[in-house]
């Protein structure tokens, strides 16, 4: 599950709260960030406390690890970057931490593949016979 179907699942102010502590999740980027007094106006609420303190339950650290997780593949293809950029011009630690990630990279490109297919499995809908006009 991705951070971003989390985020649908939970309850609407408290989503709204994480794109506000994590504005690099907001769909639209051009527009300017809000205030937290912006951010009060949008959920109807007079302070900030009740989501100072979701910040301690086990729903908001889940979502913490799935932001994580977005943020090491941003990571990730940074390093991979750096590394082919100095592999290509024969440093032989690169050359080989390049190696290594490419059997990594692999490894996790058949992961993704499978969860893909898992998820067209799941959207296979069987025909009921019903013919709408």
């Amino acid at each position: 599950m991705s951070i971003f179907e989390a985020l649908k699942t939970i309850d609407p102010k408290k989503a709204e709260y994480f794109k506000f502590k994590f504005p690099d999740l907001r769909y639209d980027q051009s527009k300017p960030l809000k205030t937290e007094d912006d951010f009060l106006r949008l959920v109807e609420r007079k302070t900030i406390n009740p989501f100072l303190k979701w910040e301690k339950s086990p729903e908001y650290k889940n979502l913490i690890q799935l932001y994580l997780d977005t943020k090491i593949a941003d990571d990730y293809k940074e390093i991979y970057q750096v590394v082919a950029k100095n592999a290509k011009s024969g440093d032989e630690k690169a050359i080989r931490l390049f190696l290594t990630l490419q059997v990594d990279i692999q490894k996790n490109s058949k992961t993704a593949a499978k969860s893909f297919e898992d998820d067209n499995e799941a959207e296979v809908v069987e025909d009921d016979g019903l013919v709408l006009d």
